[in-house]
């Protein structure tokens, strides 16, 4: 069974989402298609179908997110070394050739959000990135060519 890794920010984020599809979003769901059964004819019924269609969809989430928070290992981010780069870690990297700097939050695949600073270790960047330890010049192999940055900081 493959482990889905998270911070304990990303699982309570997670937990949060499935209680909500549970809870809210498949009574709304399941009264949007009782009222659509009403309107009449359910063979010519665009409503109904619409509406047993995101029902079906908010089911399948949910068991998508079951199925991962019960392979979940939980990353607590202040037990996890610093010494390479590696899920947990945030880890600042200059581009050399532009000298910008960014910092990332080397997350799983469920968290990343690049735009705000959380990088998936599945992504290029942060394959490339893993095992790499501070001054440590990484290549990083993307369809346009390839990017070079240099590791200035890992930390918690």
């Amino acid at each position: 069974m493959e482990r889905t890794y998270l911070t304990r920010e990303g699982y309570e984020k997670l937990m949060q989402e499935l209680e909500h599809l549970k809870i809210v979003k498949r009574k709304e769901f399941s009264a949007a298609v009782e009222h659509a059964r009403l309107l009449g004819d359910l063979k010519e019924n665009a409503e109904y179908d619409a509406a047993k269609e995101a029902l079906a969809f908010n089911e399948k989430r949910i068991r998508e997110l079951e199925g991962k928070l019960s392979t979940a290992e939980i990353i607590e981010e202040n037990a996890v070394s610093t010494g390479a780069v590696c899920l947990g870690v945030k880890v600042k990297i200059v581009d050399l050739d532009s000298n910008e700097e960014v910092e990332y939050k080397m997350v799983g695949p469920d968290e990343a959000d690049p735009v705000n600073g959380f990088i998936s270790i599945s992504s290029p960047v942060g394959r490339a990135l893993l095992g790499h330890k501070e001054n440590d010049v990484v290549d990083v192999n993307i369809p346009a060519g390839t990017l070079k940055y240099k590791v200035i900081k890992i930390s918690n």
